[in-house]
């Protein structure tokens, strides 16, 4: 027979049919009921067992967590809260599960117990949707991308550059090392290394990317990057998943129209297809925000905020008006921000991001035409010497989502912001060459995809939305 999942059969309407399911004992009460969940659906289907023609000692190994076959009649259920169950005639026990040691119980646990416990977090309803959600996500980049004549570029994950100049960048070498061959300077010879020279591993395909674009015309990278920052906030992982077009011709105008259209077909995408796991999070974040005091509650629900980004046209602003409007707002007059905003130049916080969005435009902004010191060397430089052609996307409750810009195309004009900035010419030879052979006008940019999950799932913590979070002293699993 057939194996259905849970997801069919709560949809079927084809009762008195014989069905064949398999999954995990949520809950089994009353020697009766069975709660099954096989991660179809954030839904369980209820499996009713017959108590007087079931073996005793089968009934003891019902427990929470335990894999189960069953075989039996879908029929109309008399109960409240499903129109369908299973009334069993066949059960058979895949895999035990000792309820005096698995520790995801019936019961609400918190998220600094479930991520010791990652391997098995997913089998609670907040983590099964979460990760589903990321899932719909992943596949609704590569289809937009796809239906939009992009090609998919594998850029390296090991790489000799460091594209945002940040410096916080994990080393990868052979060498033992306890033995590392040093030169006659006395530092580390990495010559005598696997790949001839010091690499790391990558914080970002982007400048792989445009170099591919300048050939395909429109590319982009969907894969891992790498940053060794000590950072324990809610908002930074040393691994995590980056999203980066680039295309050749487009000028910021035609960035930001791609990144408004990518951002609303992707969330659209997820509202359309994970409508349960969507209203059970929706849910879970209005009992959290109760919680809270007054004073720090969210002013908007989860699907309130997704359909808010969706159905707004997006505000764009330049940062020199963004500047204007925050100086003389309320909150920097009665010194409510953190940090306060007084002079053209300063880099933006999150505080000042969230502002412009909900409480000054009320719809998601785009600002551009940032201080060239405050952004990466290879951002376009404007005719008036002092701003870049670059941008950011910026949400309610989250701040900045994208970033991204024109890149700098002359060669002349990148030459001279890499000596500004020390980045040797040889190191990035390859990228220079781009700006000798056929060099045009591209654009850009970059989106962080554990951030876009933590954003459409509501959830607060970013290490809640990757299945196995790397940190600062965390490498488990």
């Amino acid at each position: 027979m057939k194996r259905s999942s849970v997801k069919e059969l709560l949809h079927s309407d084809k009762f008195l049919q014989e069905v064949h399911v398999k999954g995990w004992v949520r809950t089994f009460r009353s020697n009766r009921f069975i709660a099954l969940n096989d991660g179809s659906t954030i839904n369980n289907i209820q499996c009713v067992v017959d108590f007087e023609n079931t073996n005793e000692a089968l009934l003891k190994r019902i427990n929470t967590g335990a894999a189960v076959a069953i075989k039996g009649t879908l029929v109309e259920s008399q109960g409240k809260g499903q129109t369908v169950e299973v009334q069993v005639t066949d059960l058979e026990i895949l895999g035990d599960s000792n309820p005096e040691e698995y520790p995801i119980q019936p019961k609400k646990h918190s998220f600094e117990f479930l991520r010791e416990n990652a391997h098995l977090r997913v089998r609670t309803n907040t983590f099964s949707a979460i990760m589903r959600v990321r899932s719909a996500l992943s596949f609704a980049v590569h289809q937009y991308f796809q239906q939009n004549g992009f090609y998919y570029v594998n850029t390296p994950i090991i790489t000799g550059s460091d594209a945002e100049g940040a410096g916080e960048m994990f080393k990868v070498t052979n060498f033992d090392t306890n033995k590392a061959p040093l030169n006659e300077e006395g530092e580390v010879d990495y010559t005598q290394d696997f790949f001839g020279k010091q690499t790391n591993l990558t914080v970002s395909g982007q400048l792989e990317a445009e170099t591919y674009a300048m050939a395909l015309g429109k590319v982009y990278t969907f894969g891992p990057t790498f940053r060794a920052e000590n950072s324990n906030t809610t908002r930074h992982l040393a691994e995590f998943w980056m999203i980066e077009p680039e295309v050749a011709f487009n000028d910021l105008d035609a960035n930001m129209d791609l990144s408004e259209d990518f951002i609303k077909y992707v969330l659209g995408y997820v509202l359309e297809n994970c409508k349960d796991d969507l209203a059970f999070l929706d849910n879970r974040l209005a009992q959290e925000e109760k919680q809270k005091p007054q004073a720090q509650r969210s002013d908007m629900g989860l699907l309130e905020r997704l359909n808010f980004v969706v159905e707004n046209n997006f505000k764009r602003v330049s940062y020199t008006e963004a500047i204007d409007i925050l100086r003389n707002s309320k909150p920097n007059k009665k010194k409510k921000f953190q940090f306060p905003v007084n002079e053209w130049g300063v880099d933006l916080q999150s505080e000042h991001e969230r502002y412009l969005v909900e409480k000054h435009f009320k719809c998601p902004v785009i600002l551009f035409d940032y201080p060239a010191n405050i952004k990466a060397f290879y951002m376009r430089l404007n005719e008036d010497g002092k701003t870049v052609r670059a941008m950011d996307v910026l949400f309610p409750g989250i701040g900045e989502m994208v970033g991204g810009s024109q890149r700098e195309e002359r060669l002349d004009v990148l030459k001279e912001k890499m000596a500004e900035l020390d980045i040797p010419e040889e190191e990035l030879w390859w990228y220079l060459d781009t700006r000798k052979f056929g060099t045009a006008v591209h654009s850009g940019f970059g989106l962080g995809f554990e951030r876009l999950v933590l954003f459409t799932t509501g959830m607060g913590n970013i290490r809640d939305v990757i299945p196995f979070p790397r940190t600062p002293q965390n490498a488990e699993f």
